[in-house]
């Protein structure tokens, strides 16, 4: 590995850190509600509701417009009907009003260059991770992607985090995570390793500062730092 880097592997969360998606979730979300004839959601409560995972937004997401419990809502009967209708409609949603925030795509050039190995450890679906690197043309960038269904856990277990440190052998005071939420910096701490958050991101309308990251980064290009 390279000693003149401070790191060797550098993993990133998806949304929020990489990839602004909200709006287009939040215009997925709305179009399976309106075709179940149900109330709409604000784009607020959707970005709230980032982090841990599409299904689960969605369940946050009908028990909004219907007024329900979630719990109800998640052993609902209708709900793998709904979640297809909210796949066809997200899968036609993805890349078109999400957006790559700013230094991202230089950023990655710059530590491929380098010699780096970059992961993607996200909760977000295996089909919709793919969609999303794709539309962005992000994929050749990374040499491992985790989504939330690639294990049988997601974050905040560490599973993902210490996927990537096995298959590229790179010891925990080698790696750096970088995400947007407070999921993101219990992830990174649960596996031992460093965490960098970015403020723009999703954090469940919260404050990023009070996570008590490692370090916060006004955006990707601080990590040319490194």
């Amino acid at each position: 590995m390279n000693q003149s880097n401070l790191f060797d592997l550098v993993m990133f969360d998806l949304d929020g850190t990489l990839v602004e998606t909200a709006p287009e979730i939040c215009d997925a979300v709305n179009d399976t509600l309106r075709h179940f004839e149900l109330p709409e959601v604000t784009q607020t409560k959707v970005n709230d509701w980032i982090g841990h995972g599409t299904r689960e937004l969605l369940v946050q997401a009908l028990a909004e417009s219907g007024h329900e419990d979630l719990a109800a809502v998640r052993v609902s009967k209708k709900l793998p009907h709904i979640a297809a209708e909210f796949d066809k409609h997200y899968q036609n949603r993805c890349g078109t009003r999400s957006q790559l925030y700013p230094q991202v795509r230089e950023t990655l050039t710059a530590l491929r260059e380098r010699g780096l190995k970059l992961a993607v450890v996200t909760n977000k679906e295996g089909r919709y991770t793919a969609t999303v690197l794709t539309a962005h043309h992000l994929t050749p960038f990374f040499d491992l992607v985790i989504s939330g269904d690639t294990l049988p856990t997601k974050k905040p277990d560490p599973a993902g985090i210490e996927q990537c440190l096995a298959q590229f052998n790179v010891a925990r005071d080698r790696a750096l995570f970088v995400g947007d939420s407070s999921i993101d910096v219990a992830t990174a701490r649960n596996a031992g390793v460093m965490v960098w958050v970015l403020p723009y991101g999703y954090n469940m309308g919260q404050a990023i500062e009070g996570c008590k990251a490692d370090r916060v980064i006004i955006n990707c290009s601080a990590l040319l730092n490194i």
